[in-house]
Order: structure tokens, then sequence, then C-alpha cells
């Protein structure tokens, strides 16, 4: 490893453009590496950004701690590529660990980079562009300007919209799409769905929004007749009792309180609805119900046992949308209030129901019974 340790040596420093570490040699680890020099605090340190599945995990390391990383890294990769303005290299790792090194000069269209750490975000909405619910819900001034303090509330408008436009291919655009929001509260995200798919993208879309506090549904009603968003209206309802459509082509819930977010995915599924996008909250029912010998030394800590509780729920709410035919992804959301229950469950109907032999062992093993399993599959757990 000492002709790459010079090699790094050589390039890591603020004449580096990138590195990546690609080829990995198992799927456990991140797909590839990006590597870059930025100045945090006038000091130069590397960001190294992992790109695992469709996240990106980033942290900032200083020269030598990036030097041991990078060949830490290789013991796990086949292939590393370094660009510079010192020029340019290939390192190539054969199964026996052969190392393959191979330089040349540095193409005359390798400029300075920006060494900045914040490098400005694209967002979905531009934050200079002027949008009247943003307005009105506080998250922009009059002129436009996005508010400091809401700044999070921004962040996360955004991030929720990028969920969106992963699945926009799942949606119709020759019909109508129908959109279900239960426990929209003030509907900052459901303006903001309805904005980018009506306004932005074009679809034909109507957009019900559920929830229990009958000011908060006039005032948000109110705000959808101002902004002439004729698609787009409010009611006030329970998740278990609504009834008001017979068939749905999407379903968002967003912190809703422990069960209600299984009530809300029941419906979803018995509507046959292509794409689902919930964030849980509040998973109180599994903490009271799961009882393991083998694990008592760890479920006696009432903390631990309250974490992995609510990680069991929405592990399982997951696999019981797997057996019903749905591609399910968990990701990780940006939450307004700044807790930890910023789990994202993303569903997209894509074949038929599978045999739920599996999850049911872990049930079985925890000793819970969640009530969406329930809900789909009755007391006597046959399928209705």
């Amino acid at each position: 490893m000492e002709e790459l340790q010079e090699l790094l040596y050589k390039y890591l420093n603020q004449s580096l453009v990138q590195i990546i570490i690609s080829n990995p040699r198992n799927r456990e680890v991140a797909g590839k590496i990006h590597l870059r020099p930025v100045l945090v605090k006038e000091e130069l340190v590397f960001q190294a950004s992992e790109y695992k599945e469709k996240k990106v995990y980033h942290k900032n390391l200083v020269r030598e701690d990036a030097i041991q990383q990078v060949l830490c890294w290789l013991e796990e990769y086949r292939q590393l590529e370094v660009v510079s303005q010192l020029g340019q290299a290939t390192v190539l790792i054969s199964k026996k660990g052969k190392i393959t090194v191979k330089e040349k000069k540095a193409p005359a269209c390798v400029k300075q980079i920006d060494l900045s750490h914040n490098r400005k975000k694209k967002y979905i909405l531009d934050p200079e562009k002027k949008v009247e619910f943003l307005v009105d819900l506080g998250v922009q001034t009059k002129e436009g300007k996005i508010v400091h303090a809401k700044y999070d509330n921004f962040r996360q408008i955004n991030r929720f919209l990028e969920f969106i436009e992963d699945i926009l291919p799942e949606l119709p655009k020759d019909r109508e799409v129908t959109i279900l929001d239960f426990g929209c509260g003030k509907s900052y995200l459901t303006f903001a769905m309805y904005h980018y798919l009506k306004e932005l993208k074009g679809y034909p879309v109507r957009i019900i929004g559920l929830d229990l506090k009958a000011d908060v549904i006039e005032h948000c009603n109110e705000l959808a007749e101002k902004y002439g968003y004729e698609g787009l209206k409010f009611f006030v309802g329970d998740i278990a009792q609504y009834e008001g459509v017979d068939a749905v082509d999407m379903v968002v819930t967003l912190h809703a309180c422990d069960t209600a977010t299984d009530y809300a995915l029941d419906k979803a599924i018995k509507w046959g609805a292509k794409v689902i996008l919930s964030v849980p909250c509040c998973q109180h029912e599994l903490n009271k119900q799961i009882s393991n010998e083998l694990l008592q030394p760890v479920l006696k800590y009432g903390l631990i046992k309250e974490r992995m509780a609510a990680l069991l729920t929405d592990a399982l709410r997951a696999e019981i949308l797997e057996s019903k035919g749905y591609q399910v992804q968990i990701l990780e959301f940006i939450d307004m209030e700044h807790t930890p229950k910023n789990i994202l469950i993303r569903g997209v109907k894509k074949g038929s129901e599978k045999d739920g032999t599996d999850y049911r062992k872990v049930m079985e093993f925890f000793g819970v019974s969640p009530t969406l399993e329930t809900l789909q599959n009755g007391k006597d757990g046959q399928n209705a």
C-alpha cells in the first residue's frame, strides 16, 4: 500500500478536484464514494460522500485522516480515480490484490474548483421565486424571500417534493389523479404537492386533505379558494371512518399518531392506491406488546425498548405492504419539529400479493400483533 499512500499524499491537497472510489467487492458497502476538498472555517478538509442505495452520507476529514480512510476503503473497492490540477490517476486493484497505477497530465479544462463548503442547493421550489401559499404560511416574505426562521420548513417541503418527483412515472397523466392526504394539519405539504403536480408539472389532480381540527380545515379551504386551487378540498374527518372515495391513486399520511397510520395504510391498500407516502409518529402500540425472554436483558431498559418497538413497528408495516404487492423503501425525512420521527415509508404498487410467512415469524418472535396486520387479515389471521 506504500505506492497508494504516496499517490494520496501527492494529490490530497488544495489542487484536488475529486477522487472517486468505485467497483465495490460486495453489496454491503456504498456503491461509490466521492472525495473533494472544502474549506471549513478557513481550514482545508476533505468531504467524503458515500452513496448507498438512495442515500448519501457525508463526513469531513482532515488530510491525514482522509489518506488513512481512503486506504481502508480500498480494501473493499477495486478502482480509484483522481482528478487534480496536478494530474490524473487511475488505480485498479485485482482480486488477488495486485495494484496498477496509471498517471497522466491534467487536461487544460481542469480549472480551480470551488472550495466553499455550502454549495448552492438546487431546490424543486425556487427560493428566489414568490409562491403565494408560502407567503401566507409564513415561509416566505411578501417580497418572496425565505424567512430565515422558516428555512427548515422550506427544506422539508422540498424534500417531500423530491419523494413525489421520484414516483411521477407511476401516476397517470391522461386522467384525473386522486390523492388523499390524511392528517394534513396546516397543510404546508398539501399545498406544495398541489402546486408542484398541477402548476409546475401539469397533472390533472384532485387532492383531498383530511384532519380532525375544524378550524384548521376551514382556514385551509379559504386559502385553496384564494389561490384558485379548484382541485384541492379539505374536510373534517377521521382516517378510520372516511368513505368519501372509492378509488385513490396516492395516499399521503404525515405524522398520523400511533395506529392512525395503520388505518391510513389499510385504507390505501384496500383502495388499491398506486403510491403510498407515510411518515409515522408515536408508535406506542408494539411497545406495550413486545415481549421476548431472550431479549429481556435489553428490553428492560425503557428507552431502548421504546426505540426498538418504534423501528419494529415501521419495519413490519413495510413488510405487510410488501406482502400486498408494494415495492417499499424506508427513507429519511426532514422533520419540521426536529424529533427522531423522521422515517418515511414509500410504497409503490408493483406486483401481486406475496406470502407473509417471514414477517409473521418476526411477529411471533417479538410477541406482537400490529393493527395493520389485524385490519388486513382479520383476527383469525386469514385473508379477508
